[in-house]
């Protein structure tokens, strides 16, 4: 993604391989597997699975897609692994459970919990011979992982729209599942929708619309529960290379396409550094604006958002990012959300080598310097009683929506830390050391104090690496010895905000060949306080107001409401009802709250733009604004 107490797992063959060998910090014990090695999997404090007693292996789901009544029905089918115990455990959040049977029919008792901030376990008793359930289950009005946008909300305006997001524990909201990423499973499914529509999943997917709108769907490598994704909806597929396309909406998939169209060539930059890439298809599916974040990387078919459509190209380093996840992320998972850090440290490291090979050394270096900016940020936002420990890599997310944990901190901190490493031991050493992680993880998840111990084997007692190691991952704030990205088209780009400062007319300024990054660096950095008069100034010259760069013109609307600069708010208003990525829409909604003003201007745009945005963004929006449902709108 771009833009949370250890158990022990008797002999299970087909999960075990997916385990990792080592003990983990705080195991309660370990049993003996069918390859005669010690294995243990980590109990994961946002799942009320069990995989102790009874772990799933493969999924096969049969639904039927009701867009109109804004409801999926069906039936999700377990195969579980040999040697389980007297009951499996399941996780659910709002669904209507309906019978319960084995593979042979037969009705098994259950019980569905009281419903809680993790949403409600669902207990199967199972027989000794039992090794397949089959639950049949209808989702919840208020499913969080779905959502449900009307013709209006397209860019077709002709048909409706469902698209899903699993991370962190949402994908329990659409499907009964043991929802946590150390548990990995195949998955086949059965979809039906209306025939007007396509579906597609993370998996093996069509490229042209069914004539019933029936479609089946493989998954063949293991994965986790919040890596299953389905989108339904008027949908076109434009190949870019031998294993890469685009799938959009009829009237983007043209300008999609010719945006991505290094795809091929990432992915073979990316198998040039840490080998094959091992999922058959790297394709992309851009989705309506009111997706929640930058990318979403799904097996298979990353979920991307339009707001990186630049027509110029310039912002494909997401799909790099989310091509990189998968090997970190998909190929090698954290095993629990306080392990975070894994899945998007890595994710950042590579994603940088990937546009480096692609868009040579200058390019890398703005993106490091912009992700230290966003990093320095969000250190100091993390201020207050307790709040430096969210800082650290290694979370404690007990208590919380694993949701907290996805922060820059995750992100720009864990690069940095490889980064560091790579200093420490050079590129060539990292670059085998990151190889071979990848190919013993495979397929597995691991926690922090497993890669740790990794690391201590075939790099650091080796090499004898002086980096504290410790103080990187469990201490707070920024390390000492953290390397500070240097750019030297950033400097330039400084020279011209002094000589805009000290009177140089906005259009008088050198800007011929700027790319977005440069753009952003010199919104970001525009001095405090500005005038109308100086706002105006660049905004004629530049057009920010009317930028079709959705990277560049947030960064403007920022400094246009902290600057109280009332010919952007029309744009303000646009945007934030029109676009839902949560890395947008957040630092906007903050901004307006330091003012009387802007904080009457935020809830009565916030009133109309809610029932655009999927249930990530109005989490984290109605906890900012106090918002409750019965909220009124303030008239200005």
């Amino acid at each position: 993604m771009s833009d949370r107490h250890h158990l022990v797992v008797p002999g299970l063959a087909l999960l075990l391989s997916h385990c990792t060998p080592q003990a983990r910090e705080g195991d309660v014990g370990a049993a003996q597997g069918n390859d005669a090695q010690s294995r243990t999997v980590a109990m994961d404090i946002h799942s009320s699975a069990r995989p102790q007693e009874a772990v799933i292996t493969h999924l096969h789901l049969d639904i039927t897609v009701d867009m109109q009544a804004h409801r999926i029905a069906g039936t999700a089918s377990y195969a579980l692994a040999p040697g389980h115990g007297a009951r499996v455990v399941l996780d659910t959040d709002g669904l209507q459970i309906g019978v319960v049977t084995d593979g042979s029919g037969r009705s098994l008792p259950y019980t569905l919990g009281e419903a809680g901030p993790l949403g409600a376990a669902l207990e199967v008793e199972l027989a000794d011979q039992v090794d397949t359930i089959r639950i049949a289950y209808t989702t919840g009005p208020g499913a969080r992982a779905l959502q449900w946008l009307s013709p209006g909300q397209t860019k077709g305006g002709r048909h409706p729209f469902l698209f899903t997001q699993g991370q962190a524990i949402l994908t329990r909201s659409w499907i009964p599942i043991q929802d946590s990423p150390g548990i990995r499973f195949t998955y086949e499914a059965d979809v039906r929708v209306p025939s007007e529509l396509m579906a597609v999943m993370s998996a093996a997917n069509p490229q042209q619309r069914s004539a019933d709108g029936t479609y089946h769907f493989r998954m063949d490598q293991p994965i986790p529960a919040y890596l299953m994704a389905l989108a339904v909806g008027d949908i076109a597929f434009k190949p870019i290379g031998v294993r890469t396309g685009i799938y959009a909406e009829p009237e983007l998939v043209e300008k999609a396409a010719w945006e991505f169209a290094d795809m091929e060539e990432m992915v073979e930059a990316a198998e040039a550094l840490y080998g094959p890439y091992r999922w058959e298809r790297y394709d992309v599916l851009v989705l309506p604006p009111s997706f929640p974040f930058g990318g979403m990387e799904n097996p298979r078919l990353t979920f991307a958002t339009p707001t990186i459509l630049s027509g110029d190209r310039s912002l494909t380093a997401l799909i790099a990012h989310e091509l990189a996840h998968s090997w970190s992320g998909n190929l090698v998972t954290n095993a629990t959300w306080n392990d975070f850090w894994l899945n998007e440290g890595f994710t950042v490291y590579f994603e940088k080598r990937i546009c480096e090979r692609l868009y040579g050394p200058e390019y890398a270096g703005m993106l490091a310097l912009l992700g230290y900016q966003d990093l320095q940020h969000a250190v100091a936002r993390f201020t207050g009683e307790g709040a430096e420990q969210d800082t650290r890599l290694k979370l404690d997310l007990a208590g919380r929506d694993p949701d907290d944990g996805v922060s820059d901190i995750a992100y720009e901190k864990g690069y940095a830390f490889l980064r560091r490493l790579e200093e420490e031991v050079g590129r060539e050493r990292f670059d085998a050391f990151l190889r071979a992680y990848f190919d013993r993880f495979a397929f597995k998840a691991i926690t922090t104090e497993e890669f740790l111990a990794h690391l201590d084997e075939h790099l650091v007692r080796p090499l004898n690496v002086q980096v504290d190691i410790r103080e990187w991952v469990y201490g707070t704030g920024m390390p000492k010895d953290l390397v500070v990205p240097v750019s030297d088209r950033f400097l330039k780009v400084e020279v011209e905000i002094e000589r805009w400062r000290t009177g140089t007319p906005a259009k008088e300024l050198r800007t011929t060949g700027w790319s977005t990054f440069e753009w952003m660096h010199f919104v970001r950095h525009l001095p405090d306080s500005l005038s109308g008069d100086r706002m105006a100034d660049l905004d004629a010259a530049f057009g920010f107001t009317g930028s079709g760069n959705a990277e560049v013109v947030a960064a403007w609307l920022e400094q246009c409401v902290r600057n109280d600069y009332p010919p952007a708010y029309e744009r303000l208003d646009a945007f934030l009802t029109e676009v839902g990525r949560r890395k947008f829409v957040q630092p906007l909604f903050e901004a307006l709250q330091t003012s009387e003003k802007g904080r009457a201007m935020a809830r009565n745009i916030y009133q109309r733009a809610r029932p655009n945005y999927h249930s990530v963004t109005v989490r984290t929006i109605d906890e900012l604004l106090d918002w409750t449902p019965m909220s009124d709108p303030v008239t200005l």
